[in-house]
């Protein structure tokens, strides 16, 4: 798994809202900080990092993300997947 590096593009995924009015979606994000790692980390080997997200309406910064390769849940980032053709 590639550690990400400041400046990299990556996926952050929004969390959407209680009421399904919004899905969750993946939106660009620039990593501004890698390995920030936070004082009760579950579970070794995670890796988080400090974005800016790009959304329609605006920035957000978002902390301590954790990487999420496999669900892509709401909160996390995640390598853009490789479009075919």
């Amino acid at each position: 798994m590639t550690k990400p590096s400041v400046g990299r593009i990556v996926h952050y995924v929004s969390y959407g809202t209680p009421g399904g009015e919004y899905t969750s979606q993946c939106r660009a994000a620039i990593v501004t900080a890698t390995d920030p790692t936070p004082d009760d980390v579950p579970e070794p080997g995670q890796v988080f990092a400090d974005l800016a997200v790009l959304n329609p309406g605006g920035l957000f910064f978002n902390r301590l993300c954790l990487q999420d390769e496999a669900d892509h849940t709401g909160g996390t980032w995640h390598w853009p997947e490789r479009e075919e053709g």
